[in-house]
């Protein structure tokens, strides 16, 4: 669906990215100056960028110039034209879409929740409501790929929780590629498919968001609050205060979630907020304890130890000491628990 490859010098960073993924949201993580936004101007033509690779689709976009490769673009700050109206920046957008394009102007405004604005000026929209229309005007323009560049990074926690779940509906209401940038762990969490570890203009990791989140080797490059463990659950069963979710490794309860049964979910737990046992622990407060096999422990220069296992089909990856780990005489294929708190569920790292 979407391969990159970059190369090239700029001032001090020599940039050398190359990765592949199958659609989705295909998420570029890592700290700033690493060079997420350069590969991200490589693609959309913005950085002239000879010795460089982009097919999507099977089509090579490569040496076309920036206004033949049909990439929408989504920067920080939405940069709509103030003297616009909401509705004629979207037409503005629509102006460059091929005929016969798939994706209508109803259609996109519906997905997100735009039909309110249509109206109104840029100046009396919210930097959410902002960002919502640069999107939408992206996608007017029928693009090939999207690229976004971490779009939520100037707005406020509350702002973001609003927009995250207009980007999900776009992941999985489309099919048009995106490549986000993105230093937030919960943004990862609830987006990527595919993740793509940057550090120092060379890709570090790379693969499927639940694979990577969860290995210990990537643990120095994600860093200790972006490590742990992605599932893709299902809701069969609301109790009281809480909810019950089945995944590929078991069952999970946690703090109720505005979900109906049988409807899926995805959730993150933090490496840091697993606790590992070697035997099955009885008479605890915990509601959660999977049942799995250690594959592998990642001893770094600090006092912690990753520790990685696999409940079921799923990775589960926990931060311990490495005193922890020598007490409890940790190896890799040994068999143990990981035990987790309801409340170990941060609501801002669940998403449907």
């Amino acid at each position: 669906m979407l391969e990159v490859s970059v190369a090239q010098h700029l001032g001090s960073l020599d940039l050398n990215v190359s990765f592949q993924s199958l659609g989705g949201v295909t998420v570029l993580f890592g700290a700033s100056g690493a060079g997420k936004t350069s590969v991200l101007r490589a693609v959309s033509g913005l950085l002239p960028s000879p010795d460089m690779t982009l097919r999507v689709r099977g089509q090579d976009l490569s040496r076309l110039p920036p206004e033949q490769r049909r990439i929408g673009y989504v920067f920080q700050d939405a940069r709509l034209f103030p003297h616009m109206s909401v509705a004629q920046n979207l037409d503005y957008g629509a102006r460059f879409g091929r005929a016969g394009a798939a994706a209508t102007r109803t259609h996109i405004i519906d997905l997100l929740n735009i039909g309110p604005l249509l109206g109104r000026a840029p100046r009396n929209l919210s930097g959410g409501e902002k960002q919502r229309v640069a999107i939408g005007r992206a996608l007017l323009s029928d693009p090939n790929l999207l690229c976004m560049d971490e779009p939520l990074a100037s707005l406020d926690a509350p702002r973001r929780a609003q927009i995250l779940p207009y980007l999900e509906r776009l992941r999985d209401e489309t099919d048009i590629p995106i490549l986000y940038v993105s230093h937030d762990a919960t943004e990862v969490a609830r987006l990527a498919t595919t993740l793509v570890v940057i550090k120092d203009g060379r890709v570090v990791q790379s693969g499927a968001v639940e694979e990577v989140l969860s290995d210990p080797v990537a643990l120095p490059d994600l860093g200790v609050r972006a490590a742990g463990a992605v599932l893709n659950a299902r809701v069969t069963a609301h109790e009281g205060d809480l909810s019950e979710l089945a995944f590929p490794g078991g069952l999970l309860r946690l703090p109720r979630v505005a979900v109906a049964v049988n409807e899926s979910i995805r959730l993150r737990i933090a490496a840091q907020d697993v606790i590992i046992a070697t035997e099955e622990p009885k008479g605890i407060s915990a509601l959660n304890v999977l049942k799995g096999q250690i594959e592998a422990l990642h001893f770094g220069q600090g006092p912690g130890v990753a520790v990685r296992l696999r409940v079921g089909e799923t990775p589960i990856l926990a931060r311990i000491t490495k005193s922890s780990a020598q007490a409890l005489g940790l190896e890799t294929g040994m068999t143990a628990y990981a035990i987790l708190k309801a409340t170990a569920f941060d609501p801002a790292g669940v998403g449907t």
